[in-house]
């Protein structure tokens, strides 16, 4: 059976540097996790199931555009480069644009190590003459790809809009970073447009709950790692929509007051605080080139669906 490689999450993620960062938001006036944190093994297969909702419009309206610019896509990336694909997920996306781009090699890059090794063995199967690797790696602090990758011409792919998880400055220091790692490639990104309150809520605050599941479950990652009592039955999913920072925010709002203990440290927590975990920021089409202008890209093909709902572009 051929195998694709992974390589270990020692040499991409530091332990301790998570815990660091776990405890620093919450140990701030305003608690805060890091989005990055709701995609351990479980949360993974949460949000595949949330892209199966009819209220998630990113995921369908973005394979929309690719079924309907597949050729136009092709012909912007050319073929035969290698694929990068930030935040892998279960590289439904990515295995999408095999059979036009013809990639020379196929690398996923996911926070959780543990899901791509269940995704990518029947893929690196499917696809023989693909070789894969797959990388365990956060990202969102350094994207640093390893020499027998980055050496060669890549596209890296950024689809889903989960450049609308950072603030504008750490999206143009990811950004820059994709940039220089590109070595004769370009960018494939997709980014989600702002739009009415009610899609957004749906999207967001599925009545299925499903959305509600999938931010939960960061406290029992949360509690996995720094070994912290947080019980997930004291939360409720919360979300906001942010107009004047064109945003959707997501929160977990405490229940009843509590104590949370982890080690030799405590937070206690009233009832009705928040917990912010996620957000999610809308674009125009202006304020995302200017975004990939001030980070290194000079040129732009893009593509949307006929509502205006998502963009999709390609940049070098």
């Amino acid at each position: 059976m051929l195998e694709p490689t992974f390589l270990t999450e020692t040499q991409f993620l530091n332990q301790g540097d998570l815990i660091s960062e776990i405890e620093a938001g919450l140990l701030t006036s305003s608690a805060s996790i890091s989005p990055k944190f709701l995609y351990d093994n479980l949360g993974s297969h949460l949000f595949t199931a949330i892209t199966l909702l009819p209220e998630y419009y990113p995921t369908k309206t973005e394979n929309l555009i690719f079924k309907k610019n597949s050729f136009e896509i092709s012909e912007a990336l050319g073929l035969d480069k290698g694929l990068i694909d930030l935040g892998a997920g279960n590289c439904l996306k990515a295995e999408s644009l095999f059979s036009s781009l013809k990639p020379s090699f196929y690398t996923a890059i996911d926070f959780s190590l543990d899901y791509l090794k269940e995704i990518l063995p029947p893929l690196q199967n499917k696809y023989p003459h693909i070789p894969m690797f797959g990388i365990g790696m956060d990202f969102s602090r350094n994207l640093k790809l390893p020499a027998e990758i980055s050496t060669l011409r890549n596209n890296i792919f950024y689809p889903g809009s989960s450049i609308g998880n950072f603030n504008i400055d750490d999206a143009e220091y990811l950004l820059k970073q994709v940039h220089f790692e590109l070595n004769g490639g370009g960018l494939l990104i997709g980014v989600d447009l702002m739009k009415g309150d009610k899609i957004l809520l749906n999207a967001y605050d599925d009545p299925l709950k499903l959305t509600a599941a999938f931010n939960l479950n960061i406290l029992r990652v949360v509690n996995s790692l720094i070994h912290s009592n947080f019980n997930v039955a004291d939360f409720n999913h919360h979300i906001k929509v942010n107009h004047s920072l064109q945003r959707v925010e997501l929160y977990l709002e405490v229940l009843r007051d509590i104590t949370v203990n982890w080690g030799d440290k405590t937070r206690k927590f009233k009832r009705g605080e928040l917990i912010h975990t996620e957000n999610s920021h809308k674009y125009t089409p202006e304020s995302i080139k200017n975004l990939l202008v001030s980070s290194g890209f000079k040129s732009f093909t893009t593509w949307t669906d006929p509502n205006n709902y998502f963009l999709l572009i390609y940049a070098i």
